[in-house]
């Protein structure tokens, strides 16, 4: 009985409709930034049956049986050591194909043994490079997914996961629940406030900071199933970016100098990508772009990136066998003023 759901449930995935509105939209934006790849993008976005998930192994309750088994169905552990900053306690798997495993059930008292996740959402993380005792923010956290990542890469002095959407804020609150023992909890603080106005309420407080920003959700707005809050939400879209450099701006503030900042979005849109980081670079003397081209050169055979014409800046684009993505990730610095 249980398997028999667990079987169906991708089934009722792929009888959702793709939303003619939006993709008009994006075919006519993105076959302009991205050319002759945005075919590819296009038809794997647009089918659900290629999409891959990745398994995220919780290193607070090490799943070891689980992993043999993910050896044995012929999963490769992501990365393999070949990053600058790659810890050897994050171990994600994933498969060529697009297989997916159940997720596991929210036990209170039980913590989750794997996280299901696009493997292209731990390029923001990894490129944080958060070290033992750091304080970070992850200023935009729900449902939770990289600060559980980034809890798997080290142990944070003070971790600040924050949320302004209250239903996303209870959603991230039982991913922690669900994967982080109880002592580690202690020196992770969630907040419900407004991620614009974190700087001024935590003045250069942060090590690392990661913005992964609200953004155009490229795959779920695909399937919008409401054409008419489509609509809408096109025609919202353009005020986005304003809100993603006011998200930045904050976060700046709350960065001390010599910290770290990476900005990150699940969106092709170079509007909401490039073009925030160029308009954040131009208008700060004190923030510098960190080069990430070795990250995608070591990770090109799991990845596919389009070309951002930044040096600071990767973008992930979905692509045969390699449907992760879209991801784009961008690294800057806080230097030191004299």
């Amino acid at each position: 009985m249980v398997l028999t759901l667990l079987k169906a449930k991708p089934e009722r995935k792929l009888a959702k409709q793709i939303c003619k509105v939006v993709l008009d939209h994006f075919e006519k934006q993105y076959s302009k930034e991205l050319g002759d790849a945005w075919n590819t993008v296009r038809d794997i976005l647009t089918s659900p049956s290629c999409w891959q998930y990745a398994v995220l192994l919780n290193r607070f309750n090490y799943p070891f049986e689980l992993e043999k088994d993910l050896h044995l169905k012929g999963y490769h552990s992501l990365f393999q050591g070949s990053l600058p900053y790659c810890p050897k306690s994050m171990k994600c798997y994933l498969s060529r194909t697009p297989h997916r495993m159940p997720s596991e059930r929210h036990q209170i008292g039980n913590l989750k043994k794997y996280y299901l996740l696009n493997a292209a959402s731990l390029l923001p993380v990894l490129a944080l490079e958060l070290r033992d005792g750091e304080k970070v923010l992850d200023l935009c956290a729900a449902p939770g997914g990289k600060s559980l990542a980034l809890l798997q890469c080290a142990y944070p002095g003070y971790l600040h996961c924050n949320e302004y959407d209250s239903l996303r804020l209870r959603w991230l609150r039982q991913t922690l629940e669900s994967f982080i023992p109880q002592p580690l909890v202690n020196v992770i603080k969630v907040s419900e406030l407004d991620g614009r106005e974190m700087g001024d309420a935590q003045s250069e407080t942060f090590d690392k900071i990661l913005v992964d920003a609200p953004c155009s959700n490229d795959r779920s707005w695909l399937f919008s199933s409401d054409s008419q809050k489509a609509a809408c939400r096109i025609s919202q879209r353009r005020n986005l970016p304003l809100l993603q450099i006011e998200l930045l701006r904050s976060a700046i503030k709350a960065l001390r100098p010599g910290g770290l900042l990476v900005y990150s979005t699940c969106t092709l849109s170079k509007a909401e990508n490039q073009d925030v980081i160029s308009e954040v670079l131009n208008s700060y003397s004190d923030i510098v772009p960190v080069d990430i081209k070795e990250m995608a050169r070591t990770c090109s055979q799991d990845f596919t990136f389009a070309p951002t014409g930044q040096e600071c800046g990767l973008l992930v684009i979905p692509d045969k066998g390699k449907a992760w993505g879209p991801m784009y990730v961008a690294k800057l610095k806080k230097s030191w003023t004299t």
